[in-house]
């Protein structure tokens, strides 16, 4: 008989003991795929006494995850400690050091020290795999690496975050504030007690430097994301964007442009009639644009333990058919070093939405400064505030209003001269809302 893959499972949490809970079910479907059985000897956690629903007494228990890397009885690590660096780091070089193969979902890991990891895994000739940390149960590590050798990507963007996506869809859908979203998602398990890392937009930073090393055949490079989150979008935005046939989600974008490789994390306005648009709920979403297909979205869970766990699993039965392949798609000495695209130089087209003063001549001396910038404006609206007391015979209170413009494509560093413009000469209550707009 065909000696079973040794597997160590380093993380007890959700994911974790899913991973357990399907390999128990679905053992003789993985030792099919991987044409051997799959057997876990040995797991580590923080907390041993802890009730996690599955039988943990058939496995040997590790306390320390890197002591459970350099036993002798484990072939694969699968690492679900988590973390940019500590134990999750010290378990997954341990592991690679002394020959084991390594499953893990650890985004954060990977977009920190992925080169150097990748390095290490060729120099032992062992699997370092890693479908889990990109968008949950969504295949799109195994698409980019292995289904679209014949195609040159030239876009590749994304809902890469489902708490993110959650509080934008019950906003949208419900008039909710953020605030008010927020709190609800962590009521229901959505969001941390400190959200931070969801919200503002890192943990998709962290999925999309993976994705775009995939997709461009460049060193990772997680440091060149330009980075912004959703707290500040409010209903009105929301509702501005479906006036004029936009929805707002969180995407991260990786495109190559005349500049090099323009990596974003930012909310985003999106047709409503684009696939990416009807993706709502804590559902993730990932749309390939190619020469040869085209336009390619996959769209699925993107966590949870069962969805996370199926990937995690699906990697273990590839190790286990001893095929190795190169972390990023190619070998580490041929991943190119793209020169970065300054955020500057986007350019795209915007939504901007400014606070003014509701007299005669701001919107023109907002539209005089545009026009100074060599901005184009598609459409300007005012939202004139009906709870003001007193107005003149024109209908203007003087109080502040909403005045929202739609540019045609423009430079993020035009938009950003203009509003600085606008800003010194006083037209404007409040700091501006920038949103950038993807076309499809």
């Amino acid at each position: 008989m065909t000696r079973p893959l040794r597997v160590g499972i380093a993380g007890l949490g959700t994911v974790g003991t899913s991973v357990i809970r399907i390999l128990d079910r679905q053992n003789e479907a993985v030792a099919q795929r991987g044409g051997r059985p799959v057997e876990v000897m040995a797991v580590s956690a923080r907390d041993r006494s802890k009730d996690r629903g599955v039988d943990l007494s058939r496995f040997a228990w590790f306390d320390s995850p890197a002591d459970l890397a350099r036993s002798a009885d484990v072939d694969c690590v699968v690492e679900l400690v988590g973390g940019a660096d500590g134990a999750a780091l010290e378990t997954v070089r341990a592991a690679l050091s002394l020959g084991r193969h390594v499953v893990t979902a650890n985004k954060a890991l990977l977009a920190k020290h992925g080169l150097e990891l990748a390095k290490l895994a060729e120099e032992k000739g062992v699997s370092l795999a890693f479908e889990a940390s990109v968008a949950g149960g969504i295949p799109i590590i195994k698409t980019l690496r292995e289904a679209l050798p014949a195609n040159r990507i030239s876009r590749l963007y994304g809902i890469l975050n489902g708490t993110c996506n959650y509080i934008l869809s019950r906003m949208e859908l419900e008039g909710l504030t953020f605030a008010e979203c927020l709190k609800d998602a962590q009521r229901l398990g959505y969001a941390e007690a400190d959200p931070t890392f969801d919200v503002e937009g890192f943990d998709t930073a962290h999925k999309l430097a993976i994705l775009t090393s995939l997709a461009f055949g460049t060193e990772i490079d997680a440091d060149a994301i330009y980075v912004e989150g959703i707290s500040s979008i409010t209903p009105l935005d929301l509702a501005m964007a479906k006036e004029l046939g936009f929805r707002i989600k969180l995407l991260g974008v990786a495109e190559r442009t005349k500049t090099g490789i323009e990596q974003r994390v930012h909310p985003t306005m999106v047709p409503r009639t684009s696939s990416i648009a009807q993706v709502m709920g804590v559902t993730n979403a990932v749309t390939i644009d190619a020469d040869a297909v085209r336009e390619l979205t996959l769209i699925g869970p993107g966590a949870g333990g069962d969805a996370t766990a199926s990937a995690v699993v699906a990697d273990i039965a590839d190790v286990a058919t001893g095929t190795v392949q190169p972390l990023f798609g190619s070998p580490t000495d041929r991943l190119e070093k793209a020169p970065r695209a300054p955020m500057q130089r986007h350019e795209g087209g915007y939504y901007v939405r400014l606070t003014v003063h509701d007299r005669p001549g701001v919107a023109a001396g907002v539209a005089t400064r545009m026009a100074e910038a060599d901005i184009s404006l598609e459409s300007i609206l005012q939202k004139r505030s009906e709870l003001a007391a007193t107005k003149d015979p024109h209908g203007r209170s003087g109080a502040p209003v909403s005045l929202v413009l739609i540019t045609y494509a423009a430079t993020e560093a035009s938009i950003r001269s203009a509003l600085e413009k606008i800003s010194g000469d006083g037209l404007i209550a409040e700091p501006p809302q920038v949103i950038r707009i993807e076309r499809e």
